[in-house]
């Protein structure tokens, strides 16, 4: 049973413009625009805990191959000459952020610092030869494809992380393809660390009944 005065003032709270895709999406019914944008929030904080476990297998195994090529932990002084401005922009600001919050500086802790977009990029096809050939191969050792593959499963895991952390709509996307795809990416890594993710996914019970399942 619908309540049009509290629908009315949930509109103005969230803001009409932020639930203008979900009425849009509902055939302009308000009722049903805030059910979806309910529903959306709850496959967004789904996919969140899949992204996140997925996001630091990735980070862990990029970060172990760039360490064994280097020789060292903190890969990114050797490898500097290798990257891009921009990479080694992020690199300076996640070492300057780990000091300013009061901690001392280690590579473990700088790596933490760096955001999945950051990993995304080392993957792009400007590395193949500099970073991908030599290293980054390793950090996916069940992977029988080639670095595209990776990259663009990684890329489309990234940007669903971002339209989440903006909370934006990604019930039109396709859902099911998307946790696939973080489960592959998972198994090409590890495996068995695929299985544990997959097994507390919370996706499939937060996605079912949201149009037929997006594929």
């Amino acid at each position: 049973m619908t309540n049009p005065a509290l629908n009315t003032l949930l509109e103005q709270r969230f803001s009409p413009e932020r639930l203008a895709p979900y009425r849009t999406a509902s055939g302009g019914d308000l009722a049903a625009a805030l059910a979806l944008y309910e529903r959306n929030s709850q496959i967004a904080a789904a996919f969140w805990r899949t992204l996140g476990h997925v996001e630091v297998l990735v980070r862990n195994a990029m970060h172990s191959a760039l360490a064994d090529r280097s020789g060292r932990a903190d890969w990114y002084v050797p490898l500097a000459p290798l990257l891009t401005e921009k990479a080694q922009n992020d690199i300076a600001t996640a070492r300057d952020r780990v000091v300013r919050n009061g901690y001392v500086e280690t590579p473990g802790r700088v790596v933490t610092e760096l955001s999945f977009g950051f990993w995304r990029y080392l993957l792009a096809a400007r590395y193949e030869r500099t970073l991908w050939l030599p290293c980054l191969r390793g950090a996916f050792p069940h992977l029988s494809g080639m670095r595209k593959d990776v990259h663009d499963k990684v890329a489309g895991l990234h940007e669903l992380r971002n339209r989440i952390a903006h909370h934006e709509p990604v019930h039109h996307r396709p859902l099911r393809r998307l946790r696939a795809d973080a489960l592959v990416v998972a198994g090409w890594i590890c495996p068995s660390a695929r299985g544990w993710v997959g097994a507390g996914c919370w996706v499939p019970g937060a996605v079912g009944g949201v149009s037929g399942w997006r594929t």
